[in-house]
């Protein structure tokens, strides 16, 4: 094998009270292109470049090397061509998305030859829980349980009229940062009515059902922790129920929000976009970038 190539979306996890069990595919991706080569290499354009492009402390080397190491396989130096569409920092998936590449990449070069259930399972467990690296991989409004080391995975392919819009701030927030600020237990109350509101969220996918977002995206377990972190998300809590907004929520630990929209023509209005920026003003300024719900995952071809 000469060349691996790979494509991979942008996801945006938890949508409400769906903490660390769903996430949804968008049409923002991560394009690579990799062959043998005497040293490491990367060339990148699109978002985030300077990141995308160092050799050291890189997400995707890292995890290339790591899998190759414990699998007791040679090191092959790759030449990588990427060209980056997902924010780094954001929320949006882009670790889950690089830990997937680096799997595939190893297995590829590796001669290992996993099969997708074995990559997305080492992807999920180096990345610590399943919900990104699934949808990333499987596409639509993806379900993932790593209960007992047993992962499973089901899709719901998203109304095709549904978007999103995600609001970017110019600063991104650390997943770790995210996470230390929740609380190690939480109360039944609580916790009933977030599984109330996950199963009214799949069954609102399921059936198409857009007058049920708003509730069903209802949250107690990670969103009134994180605010103080995501300013942006009380801001444009608003939205929800208005201008074709369905549901607004942070996207996966912040500090992206993310707003589902029931617009048959796609594009955000412009009445939209100016509510936006007219409730984002007084926090932050922002970047707001449409996208179509992904029903497809990953994509990989191999040339000689």
């Amino acid at each position: 094998m000469k060349t691996m190539q790979l494509r991979l979306p942008a996801t945006s996890a938890n949508l409400g009270p769906r903490f660390d069990a769903m996430a949804l595919a968008l049409d923002l991706f991560l394009e690579i292109e990799a062959e043998p080569a005497p040293q490491f290499s990367i060339s990148a354009t699109g978002r985030n470049q300077n990141i995308c492009a160092r050799l050291t402390r890189n997400l995707l080397i890292e995890t290339y090397k790591d899998v190759l190491a414990a699998s007791q396989r040679q090191m092959v130096p790759l030449q990588i061509r990427m060209r980056n569409g997902i924010p780094v920092g954001m929320g949006c998936g882009s670790s889950a998305a690089v830990r997937l590449a680096g799997v595939a990449l190893a297995s590829a070069f590796g001669c290992m030859d996993w099969d997708g259930a074995k990559i997305v399972a080492e992807a999920a467990r180096l990345e610590g829980h399943p919900d990104n690296v699934a949808a990333c991989w499987h596409g639509g409004l993806t379900v993932a349980s790593a209960a007992e080391e047993e992962l499973g995975i089901a899709s719901i392919a998203p109304p095709p009229h549904w978007h999103a819009l995600l609001v970017l701030p110019q600063t991104p927030v650390a997943t770790a940062k995210a996470r230390s600020v929740l609380p190690q237990s939480y109360c039944r109350q609580d916790v009933v009515m977030s599984l109330q509101c996950v199963a009214l969220l799949t069954a609102a996918f399921a059936l198409g059902r857009a007058d049920l977002l708003r509730l069903a995206t209802r949250d107690r377990l990670h969103q009134p922790y994180r605010m103080e972190l995501c300013p942006l998300l009380p801001a444009l809590l608003p939205l929800a129920g208005s201008h074709d907004v369905m549901s607004v929520t942070l996207s996966g630990a912040g500090p992206a929000v993310l707003l589902l929209t029931n617009q048959p023509d796609y594009s955000p209005r412009t009445i939209l976009q100016e509510a936006i920026q007219e409730l984002a003003r007084p926090v932050c300024p922002v970047e707001i970038v449409a996208a179509r719900l992904c029903h497809e995952g990953a994509g990989i071809s191999l040339g000689e």
